[in-house]
Order: C-alpha cells, then structure tokens, then sequence
C-alpha cells in the first residue's frame, strides 16, 4: 500500500519551487550527460549549455547526437562536445574514456542518465548480460569507476564531484534483493520477463549510487539517485498493452524530467544530497535501497562483470 501511495504522489507531484533560471553560473565546469541525444538527457544537456558549462554529450549514435549538438547550438548559442557512448558495450565505455581523458584532467559532475526500458527478452548487452541491467546499471558503473580519477580532480579543487544516477518510481516498485540469476540470459531471466528486469535496474541504479557514496563521499564525491518523473520520451516505445496505457496517462513533457537531476547536479544545495533519493519535482524521497550488505555485494558484482575489459 505505501508504495501505491508513493506512487500516486510521484505521479500528481507538487509544482517545483526550482527552476532552470535558478542553476548558477557553471562557467569553468566540465559535464558528461549520457543517452543526451534526446529526451531528459537533451534538456539537461540544453539547461547546463544556457549556463556556460562544458558539456559532452554522450550517445550511442553520432548521427542523432550531432543533429541534437546542432539544434541545441541554435537554441542556446553553445556547442556541446560530442562523446560516442555505447553503454551496452563495455569496450565502447572504456574507449570513451579513453577519449574523454585524452581532452580533459577534470569531471565535475557526471549524469548517468541513459537508460532503456523493457526491450525485448532475447535483446543483450555485447558482453551478454541482461540489456537493461547490462546497460542500465553495468555501463554506467564502469563509466564512473573510470571516470573516478577525473572526478576526484574536480573535487580535490575544494568544491565536491557529483554523480547524478537517473533512476525511476520503477526502483520503488521492486521488491526483495537482486535476483543475480537473471542478469545474464537464463531460464530466470526468461520467467522475471522485461518489466520485472527494468525494475530491477532501476532499483540497481539506487544501489550503485548508495555504495559509491559510501565508498566516496569522504573523498568529495556527492552521488545521488533520482526518479525524474513519469515523462513523455522515446523510453516507452517497448512498452504495450495495459502497461502502455497506463504509463501514456500520468505523462509530463520532457523538460520536467530534467529539473530533479539539474537541481541535484548544479546547485549549492545540491552538494548535500550524497546518498540521497529524489523524487519529482526537486524533492527529497525516501531511498527504496536500505540495505548496505546488500549495496556492497552489488558493488563486488559489478567489479567482477568489468574486471578483464
């Protein structure tokens, strides 16, 4: 019954009391936001843009990201950097960062924001793993222990390093521990089928966020989960059925989804939400992951999955 609650109020949030006319000036940050083609990462990357930052945006496709680079310079008058991001390869991670490093000595915030939902079950990552965990969750955990030295960079300069993890209401909706037999194709993963599995990830992304700042926070990383909001975006194009119906009927345009994560990432207050959950819009929730044994397992997971890339 709680979680219905919650739902219901994420879903019929509050008008925000903060802005994109309330980020302050970024000029002198460097900022990645991944899956920024389109959708939440596109206005996020438009609002930092707006704000003088230095922003590379991360895709998968050069093609879609350079139309967004080109429609985002005419909207505001700045040009993002283009960074090529497969999060389902992890080969493509590391020579992201590979590239990433060779231009730049500092990360000032990350936005893990890409994300996929409720593929179809035969899809996977290139390494085998589950599609939405594999990219979800694994991509993003490897472009941020990558990425560590560089934020521990920005931080060491006095003012805190923020990793900003796109989650959803979906982390709510799961239940129980992390169902490690369905992270790889398996007969589990089969039976847990795509909706289960995308709660799952988005239930990870809480956990990854959790134990990173736990791991790091005393060394100035600010790492923070969030549920955007329920948004118009290409996110929902797997989704059918009832499932479809029901998410299409609570939707907010895009540009909403992008106001938790920039409050979070580029405000003064923002620098104190380390280990914290964020609902719509720009509010404090109560974290869905509580369990530290259970967020240090995950971790040692991940560390596994990455280890011979």
């Amino acid at each position: 019954m709680g979680v219905l609650i919650s739902s219901i109020r994420q879903a019929f949030p509050p008008k925000s009391t903060f802005t994109v006319d309330d980020i302050p000036d970024l000029s002198g940050q460097v900022i990645i936001v991944t899956g920024a083609n389109s959708g939440v990462g596109k206005e996020t990357v438009k609002a930092l843009l707006q704000h003088n930052a230095k922003v590379y945006l991360a895709a998968r496709s050069s093609a879609n990201a350079k139309a967004a680079i080109d429609e985002l310079q005419a909207e505001t008058g700045k040009q993002a950097e283009f960074l090529q991001l497969d999060l389902a390869d992890l080969h493509s991670v590391k020579r992201a960062v590979q590239e990433f490093t060779q231009k730049e000595t500092q990360l000032h915030v990350l936005f893990n924001n890409g994300g996929v939902m409720a593929p179809p079950i035969e899809q996977l990552t290139v390494q085998g793993l589950d599609l939405q965990f594999g990219t979800n969750v694994v991509g993003h955990f490897y472009l941020t222990k990558l990425l560590l030295p560089t934020l521990l960079a920005a931080a060491a300069s006095g003012n805190p390093a923020r990793v900003i993890n796109t989650s959803s209401i979906a982390s709510e909706m799961f239940s129980g521990n992390i169902n490690y037999n369905t992270l790889k194709d398996s007969p589990a993963r089969k039976k847990a089928g795509p909706n289960q599995l995308y709660y799952q990830s988005k239930f990870g992304n809480v956990v990854f966020s959790n134990e990173l700042f736990r791991r790091y926070g005393d060394q100035g990383i600010i790492s923070v989960a969030l549920n955007p909001g329920n948004l118009r975006s290409g996110l929902q194009r797997h989704l059918v059925g009832l499932t479809r119906f029901l998410v299409d009927s609570v939707l907010y345009p895009t540009p909403f989804g992008a106001l938790t994560q920039l409050w979070a990432g580029t405000t003064t207050e923002g620098a104190t939400f380390g280990g914290k959950y964020l609902i719509p819009w720009a509010r404090k929730g109560t974290n869905p992951s509580t369990d530290p044994s259970a967020e240090k397992a995950l971790w040692t997971w991940l560390e596994e999955q990455v280890a011979d890339i």
